[in-house]
């Protein structure tokens, strides 16, 4: 048997002290391959969904999530290649039962192109900028597992035996009895026949269930994976759910051989375990090999071949209820191929209704479609990533505040670019011309003025209140120019730590003081000086446009439509353009400002 793999983990080396608790083999294998490593496109993975009916919220909300971080690594690096990689987990008892269910029994493959393929309309309804969408029935993904199952049994890992535990078929695993409590109450059960107990992590009815099949050897992995999760706090985002697995990758007991097989006799659609048809490869290790095959797996060239394309993920986004399948029985997987580990698996939290988890089987799913076709692609992302960016806490859909947050976005972008550039301010200030020119000097004058000691207190109010920006009317746009200095600084480092909501807050906040200012110092009014005026509506055009920018990952459509109205070239739209003052080019300067309606007014009906 070949013992213990020589790569513990993807490392990350952010510190003399975490590249010294490196093994030597690991500081070799890393030093060799940093070249290609420098090189190595963004990855990033949602969960491949069961398309055993129509897809849901729940499905819409973990693409968008990997689709903002996919799209805000493009405009923070754009000469990095991105990989996203989403699809559908086509096998196993759950499909089988769905197919049977709608008449379809012996006739899977057909049920899971029609199911399959609302999850494509799904994606591209979402406008998701995903690079390949997976499917588990297709023959590249087939070979790419019979591969690994291979590997895995040529190095020892792999055994026949006997298997009794709890088997969910919704969760498409079996659990043991400390991880199921009887559905009356919190008791935990002892193994008995019954069918009236559930698992405690997702509620899920749990089943007796005793079968001859194939094992994996998960418990040899169960000191590494600590070590990886006890060093790198970043492994596992939020905090909560690493301290989960910490905790329970800390009991031996929760950590046996799995089953990755089920007879033929019990699960006929599957992929067949390489040289004994008699079992069918467990489905979870069929759909987590997914990620592999993606990009290029089993890779002739190895794993630097692997690297080239992509491996391994920078994000594995996740809901939290399939968080140990991705942070204990992959990593494990993976660790005893040799292979690289995910860096970060962001397991979020769900959508509800009524306080309740949306499920398919119960029937409180809200429609994505609907919803899309009625508010528009983008309102909805924005609201999903506005509410539920902020990943320990589960958040209940609710329409009237899907609502509420059209009309913030109207508001804050669309309404503003309507009345910052309607006829009656930019005649007023250019004689007809339809422009606004952006002058450096503007900007050069407030921060001089605005980084004098003794108005060092004035602008922190006006930084954090916008409310009092009428303290200082003789500089109009200072809250602005304030809030605009840190913002890209503030946005990048929220999304680093992956804090979604708060990077979009960011936004929120300095879009609120703008109109604010703009409300305040009137310069469609006659009574404001022409000079007051043409400066408030040159920090105005610099918010949108850095605002537009940073936006671009939330609501791409209506982010690109204003970048385009406000003339902004295609080629100065990444994360190092969202500086104040950089709005100023020779072939901007006198570009007119389009006037367009950015949303539709009837999305709120």
């Amino acid at each position: 048997m070949i013992r213990r793999p020589a790569i513990a983990y993807w490392p990350r080396v952010t510190s003399t002290e975490k590249w010294k608790r490196l093994n030597s083999s690991t500081r070799q294998w890393f030093s060799s391959t940093a070249g290609i490593v420098a090189h190595k496109p963004y990855f990033i993975t949602t969960p491949i969904f069961y398309p055993n009916s129509d897809p849901h919220i729940g499905h819409l909300y973990s693409t968008v999530i990997a689709d903002i971080l996919a799209r805000y690594a493009l405009i923070k690096k754009p000469s990095r290649p991105v990989v996203f990689v989403t699809g559908t987990d086509e096998h196993g008892s759950k499909i089988q039962k769905a197919a049977h269910d709608q008449g379809m029994s012996g006739r899977e493959q057909e049920f899971c192109d029609k199911i399959s393929g609302r999850f494509r309309v799904l994606a591209s309804k979402a406008n998701l900028s995903h690079t390949r969408f997976i499917r588990t029935t297709e023959a590249d993904h087939a070979i790419a597992v019979s591969h690994l199952w291979r590997e895995l049994n040529r190095r020892g890992y792999i055994y026949k035996g006997t298997h009794s535990g709890w088997y969910s078929i919704s969760d498409e695993c079996f659990y043991t009895a400390s991880q199921v409590k009887s559905a009356k109450d919190d008791r935990s059960s002892e193994p008995r026949m019954a069918s009236n107990f559930v698992s405690k992590e997702t509620g899920n009815t749990v089943e007796w269930s005793e079968e001859e099949n194939y094992k994996f050897r998960l418990g040899e992995f169960r000191e590494r994976l600590l070590e990886r999760y006890t060093t790198d706090v970043e492994s596992i985002v939020p905090e909560e759910q690493l301290n989960l697995i910490r905790g329970d990758l800390a009991n031996p007991e929760n950590v046996n051989d799995i089953s990755i097989s089920r007879p033929s006799t019990r699960l006929r659609w599957g992929i067949p375990v390489p040289d004994d048809p008699q079992h069918v490869i467990y489905v979870w290790l069929d759909a987590l090999a997914s990620y592999l095959t993606a990009v290029g797996y089993s890779w002739q060239g190895g794993v630097q071949e692997g690297i080239t394309r992509g491996w391994p993920p920078d994000i594995q986004v996740i809901g939290k209820d399939i968080l140990r399948f991705h942070t204990v029985y992959f990593p494990a997987f993976l660790l005893a191929l040799d292979l690289p580990l995910p860096k970060t698996v962001l397991s979020h939290a769900h959508w509800t209704m009524k306080q309740m988890k949306m499920s398919k089987s119960v029937g409180n799913v809200a429609d994505p479609f609907g919803v899309m076709d009625k508010y528009e692609t983008d309102v909805v992302r924005y609201y999903l990533a506005r509410v539920g960016g902020r990943f320990q806490y589960d958040n209940d859909w609710s329409e009237d505040q899907l609502a509420k947050h059209f009309q913030e976005l109207f508001s804050l972008i669309g309404n503003q670019l309507s009345r910052a550039f309607s006829p009656k301010v930019v005649d007023r200030l250019s004689q007809n011309e339809r422009y606004v020119s952006i002058r450096p000097e503007v900007f050069a004058a407030a921060d001089a003025y605005l980084s004098k000691s003794m108005r060092s207190s004035v602008v922190q109010t006006i930084a954090t209140d916008s409310e009092e920006i009428t303290a200082l009317p003789e500089i109009p746009g200072a809250g602005a120019h304030a809030a605009l200095k840190e913002l890209a600084p503030k946005f990048e480092l929220f999304m680093a730590r992956l804090e979604i909501a708060e990077a979009l807050e960011e936004v929120v906040r300095c879009l609120r003081i703008s109109n604010r200012e703009f409300t305040n110092v009137a310069p469609w009014s006659s009574a404001t000086p022409i000079s007051s005026a043409s400066r408030l509506l040159s920090y105005t055009r610099e918010t949108l446009r850095i605002c537009g920018i940073l936006l671009q990952p939330f609501i791409p459509t209506k982010a690109k439509e204003l970048l385009d109205a406000l003339g902004v070239p295609a080629g100065k739209r990444t994360l190092r353009d969202a500086t104040l003052g950089l709005g100023e080019s020779p072939e901007s300067e006198n570009r007119p400002v389009i006037p367009i309606r950015l949303f539709r007014v009837d999305s709120r009906q």
